[in-house]
């Protein structure tokens, strides 16, 4: 007896259970059955419906001599059979499956229709297929990979990471998308990293891997996407020099990403769902409230697949801590040039700021390495062939500077070098945000605060400007003033007089229906 069979026959026995027990007397059967009949029942295949009294007595006589199993529907002969399809019909089917794995449905039926003149409908051929064993899978020339989970058996055996976007943020008035960068301890599912920043390049890559490195020493392998930053020499250099097994995932092999991409999805629902229902916030916040909720959520929640905290599995697997040499990793990150030492000033030039070196190296071609990401005052200096040779130290030419040597003079009143220092500083800080380019080639004239503080007016928050809106909202509205550039307060008062609803996602679809 099936599942199916073993609902109705429980269905009839409930039905009929006072006659069953003899807790009706015998010659007030027929009266119960009677009305039975004149109930509306709901029967296990979901119709609602009088049973007839004919159909009571046949089931009261089968139970009675067959009992509960008396009960179930008879099977019929030709069950699992193809009864609308000719047998050589379906023999035939499956010979031109066998005889070419790779035959679709389509293909099938035209050969039998010129053979036959018969179909075989493409749900119906599937089935006898997969029953005859003619499938694909069941010959063996399927192309699909057998997964297995991502496990290690101790901390630190492998790292998986990627970024992902996130919220956005305010920076200096601005309105800019983020990405969070994450690596994960595949063993505890602990996040040994994750930060949000305003690029994915390279040099986020890299930031976010010194700092786990130097946090929780280095892994054994490392996993990560196929992008192409993730082939970058650099970052193979570094693994090699740590004994680190660099890892890609396949192309066009999205599932292999699965475990970093379901802690990318957790994020999203129970941190970044709650950012952007608030105010929008800075980068430095948005990162300070993404530390506390690894730490006091995340790392010690229980995990659904691994039964265990984040936290409580990293400390029971971490058999060693396999610790970094910081300064010599970093020499792999830096910037590369040639420079050829100047002969008057024994200075090299390096992003519009000179560099005086030792005076024996002038004239000399020499390699200037470089922190892009830090304060410049000083890069390191090596032969064409990787021979240290020194710093440099960040000078200014200009002679009348320097102190005279007749007549020793004071201090001067105001420092050129500072003046230069702080313009370089301020130069950085613009350099480390990247290159705009949608900025450089824009010509427009009309701001995105003027853009806000129009919306806020029309919404009678006019004195609040970018905080009357939420995160999600402030998001919303930078991506439709970077779709339109032909926004103007006249198109926006426009749009909003013809919202249905007075509603920032309501207007945002009228500009565009406008557009």
């Amino acid at each position: 007896m099936d599942f199916d069979d073993e609902k109705w026959s429980l269905f009839w026995c409930n039905l009929l259970h006072p006659v069953i027990f003899g807790q009706i007397e015998e010659e007030q059967i027929n009266q119960y059955l009677k009305k039975l009949v004149q109930q509306e029942l709901l029967f296990p295949d979901g119709k609602r419906k009088s049973p007839s009294l004919s159909t009571l007595r046949r089931k009261l006589n089968l139970y009675s001599h067959g009992g509960f199993r008396g009960l179930a529907r008879k099977i019929r002969s030709d069950r699992g059979k193809i009864r609308s399809v000719d047998q050589e019909v379906l023999d035939k089917a499956v010979e031109l499956k066998k005889e070419q794995p790779f035959r679709s449905d389509n293909t099938i039926n035209r050969i039998l229709e010129a053979q036959y003149q018969k179909t075989i409908a493409p749900s119906t051929l599937y089935r006898h297929l997969r029953k005859a064993g003619a499938t694909r899978l069941k010959l063996g020339v399927t192309g699909k990979k057998v997964r297995k989970r991502f496990t290690r058996d101790h901390t630190h055996d492998l790292w998986v990471g990627d970024f992902e976007e996130g919220p956005y943020v305010l920076v200096n008035g601005e309105v800019l998308p983020t990405y969070l960068c994450l690596f994960i301890d595949c063993h505890s599912r602990y996040v040994v990293d994750g930060r949000y920043y305003l690029r994915q390049n390279l040099d986020i890559l890299i930031d976010s891997l010194l700092r786990a490195w130097s946090v929780h020493g280095k892994s054994k392998e490392l996993y990560v996407d196929n992008a192409r930053i993730y082939y970058a020499n650099a970052l193979k250099s570094a693994c090699y020099e740590l004994n680190i097994n660099l890892l890609h995932r396949p192309a066009k092999d999205p599932a292999a990403g699965g475990l970093v991409e379901r802690v990318f999805q957790t994020i999203q629902v129970q941190f970044e769902a709650e950012v952007r229902a608030g105010e929008i916030l800075a980068l430095n916040a948005l990162n300070r409230g993404f530390s506390a909720y690894l730490e006091m959520g995340y790392h010690k929640r229980i995990h659904s697949e691994t039964n265990q905290a984040p936290q409580e599995r990293y400390n029971q697997g971490l058999t060693a801590i396999r610790h970094v040499n910081m300064q010599q990793v970093i020499q792999f990150f830096m910037h590369k040039v040639l420079r050829t030492v100047d002969k008057d000033f024994s200075d090299i030039q390096l992003n519009n700021t000179f560099y005086q070196v030792d005076p024996k190296l002038r004239q000399d071609r020499v390699q200037v390495r470089f922190d892009p990401f830090s304060d410049m005052k000083t890069v390191w200096i090596y032969t064409p062939d990787n021979q240290y040779l020194g710093q440099g130290t960040m000078h200014n030419r200009d002679k009348s500077a320097e102190p005279s040597k007749c007549q020793p003079q004071g201090k001067p009143k105001n420092n050129y070098i500072d003046l230069l220092v702080q313009e370089h500083e301020k130069q950085l800080k613009v350099r480390a945000k990247g290159i705009d380019y949608r900025e450089i080639l824009s010509t427009r004239q009309w701001p995105f605060t003027a853009f806000v503080q129009t919306v806020a007016r029309l919404m009678g928050q006019q004195k609040k400007g970018l905080s009357a809106f939420n995160a999600e909202e402030v998001e919303m509205l930078k991506k439709a003033y970077n779709r339109m550039p032909a926004l103007s307060e006249v198109s926006v008062e426009q749009a909003w007089l013809q919202a249905p609803q007075k509603t920032v996602p309501h207007l945002i679809c009228q500009l565009q229906n406008m557009k």
